[in-house]
């Protein structure tokens, strides 16, 4: 489990692509911000500026201007007028303890969230910091909570979950009071400590009675007692923890769904102490079976929401990487490497040459293996295969897929197949017809060998001529055994002629 943990977290911790497409939404938003108040400034906090922050989390956004009433829906009906976010997706919770604008990024489907003039959420943002450097086993053990609340829909304070600040002070809390000192070393069995979590907030915490304080090395307060230091009359919520920043604010008095919560916790408890219990390795399927997959899971649509992120926005610092010290940055074009892949098709379809079924199987190859982002990969894995001395035509579709992946080896072996079907077709064709189609499938072929060669410059001229000659003496030999052939022909038609006198 512990193994389990780390792989999650380094799988799901944010990449530099994800980060690149989160700026540009922020730049995106501050520039309508700006257009309206020149003076604002706006600043990120939350997850995304703590960096514990899941490919589908929110970004959370401060404002700070001086206004007599918060201009929530003149913002929200400029976002509107320049098309950042989707139309439906705006909504205004004026209403709320903290006022925000909820939004949808048009084009990266990114949430974002836009407050004003709240100034501790940039202070908690430091200060989430500064208790990550202090136990480094929080980053592990917050991801993978934050992952189980989300699948369940129990991490939106709106809706009654658990936020990721509320969620964060737990998580520091269970560390201040763990019983053992080794717990909070960076050496500390993450599996254990998760399963120790849940223990503790899915069935030992009194969450009627008890409160949470992280100050002063953290500890656990009565409700009773926290009632008369409340902020505006307000009673201890549910799951009370005190703010570390302002001691009379109560951050998770909106989570009014923490018994559900609770009970999601008592049932991971229950799942993974079983799961790692001296009796588990008699389950069907323990061996193959993933102990941390059993409370979470990463859908398809997340998987393939970070690949379309990795396209977009991964492109940049790949060509960044790929730039040489003197300057020169080396672009590979995709769809320059579709037209060298099937140039041999259209070279023969210019030519008028019929597409048969081979040819065909060629460049749908060709297509198929060029069009993903692994292409360059899986032709240099295909192009392990050696190509016959002999120059025999491929008969299978993997044989040609295996020769169309090896750009240099591509046009001779199109010399080979023409010319192959050259003189297979002048076997059951006329004398006077045999030498003028093989004289046009070798020119034929001869022009497709050029023009492979233009659309890939590499270091193959030593071969060209050899390669041709090749062909044109294998096609010469194609002639010799036809005209034998016919020669025998002639002399068993006059054996008969003579048997039927």
């Amino acid at each position: 489990l512990h193994e389990e943990i780390i792989d999650f977290y380094k799988y799901m911790s944010p990449r530099p692509e994800e980060e690149r497409m989160r700026m540009e939404v922020v730049t995106r938003i501050e520039n309508v911000i700006k257009e309206l108040w020149p003076n604002a400034d706006v600043q990120i906090f939350g997850s995304f500026k703590t960096g514990l922050y899941l490919p589908t989390s929110d970004i959370d956004l401060v404002v700070f201007g001086k206004w007599e009433t918060l201009p929530l829906w003149t913002l929200e009906e400029a976002l509107r007028k320049h098309n950042v976010a989707d139309e439906n997706s705006v909504k205004v919770l004026d209403k709320a303890t903290v006022p925000i604008i909820k939004l949808t990024d048009s084009f990266t489907e990114v949430k974002v969230d836009i407050s004003f003039n709240v100034q501790n959420g940039v202070k908690a943002a430091q200060l989430i910091k500064d208790f990550i450097k202090k136990y480094p086993v929080l980053p592990f053990l917050v991801l993978v909570l934050k992952q189980f609340l989300l699948q369940r829909d129990l991490n939106e304070v709106f809706t009654g979950g658990i936020g990721s600040y509320s969620l964060f002070l737990m998580a520091v809390s269970f560390l201040q009071l763990h019983p053992r000192e080794d717990a909070c070393m960076p050496n500390a069995n993450y599996g254990v400590l998760l399963i120790e979590f849940f223990e503790l907030y899915g069935r030992h915490f009194n969450y009627l009675k008890t409160g949470i304080r992280i100050k002063d090395g953290g500890s656990y307060v009565a409700k009773d007692e926290v009632q008369k230091s409340m902020l505006d009359g307000y009673r201890p919520s549910m799951l009370y923890i005190e703010d570390p920043l302002q001691p009379g604010n109560d951050v998770g008095r909106s989570s009014y769904g923490a018994m559900q919560v609770k009970q999601a916790f008592d049932y991971a408890y229950v799942v993974l102490s079983h799961a790692v219990s001296p009796i588990a390795k008699y389950y069907p399927n323990n061996e193959t079976e993933s102990i941390l997959g059993r409370i979470i899971r990463v859908t398809q649509e997340v998987a393939t929401y970070r690949d379309w992120i990795s396209k977009q926005w991964g492109m940049q610092s790949r060509t960044e990487s790929s730039c040489n010290g003197n300057g020169v940055t080396l672009i590979v074009d995709t769809q320059q490497l579709d037209k060298c892949n099937n140039n041999l098709a259209e070279e023969n379809e210019a030519l008028g040459k019929p597409r048969n079924k081979t040819s065909e199987t060629l460049s749908k190859h060709s297509s198929n293996s060029s069009s993903g982002p692994l292409s360059s990969s899986s032709s240099t894995l295909s192009s392990s295969s050696d190509v016959d001395s002999d120059g025999t035509p491929c008969k299978t579709s993997k044989q040609l897929s295996c020769r169309q992946s090896t750009t240099n080896r591509v046009g001779s072996q199109e010399v080979s197949l023409e010319s192959s079907q050259s003189s297979g077709k002048t076997q059951n064709s006329p004398a006077a017809n045999t030498s003028s189609n093989t004289n046009k499938s070798q020119h034929g072929s001869a022009r497709l060998f050029r023009s492979s060669n233009k659309g890939f410059q590499g270091p193959t001229n030593s071969s060209h001529g050899t390669s041709v000659t090749n062909k044109q003496h294998q096609g010469s030999k194609s002639h010799h055994q036809f005209f034998h052939g016919k020669k025998r022909k002639h002399k068993r038609d006059a054996a008969l002629s003579d048997l039927c006198r």
